[in-house]
């Protein structure tokens, strides 16, 4: 039931293996520049809206006296 690899074999795996951690580390340096863009993207809307809260004018009404 056990396989005898050749060297060939062996040199395939390994090189298959490799292309997939090179692939793997691009996928992950994709979604660390993604991360990056989505927490700037955060960042300024977090300040815009505080821009805005700061910028809102806010209008009291007066109670009516009572008699």
């Amino acid at each position: 039931m056990s396989r005898r690899y050749t060297k060939a074999d062996l040199d395939e795996i390994v090189y298959s293996q490799l292309e997939n951690l090179d692939a793997m580390h691009d996928l992950l340096r994709i979604m660390k520049v993604q991360n990056e863009l989505l927490d700037n993207a955060n960042k300024k809307l977090r300040q815009e809206i505080s821009d805005f809260k700061n910028k809102q004018v806010r209008y009291t009404i007066p109670k009516k006296r009572r008699s």
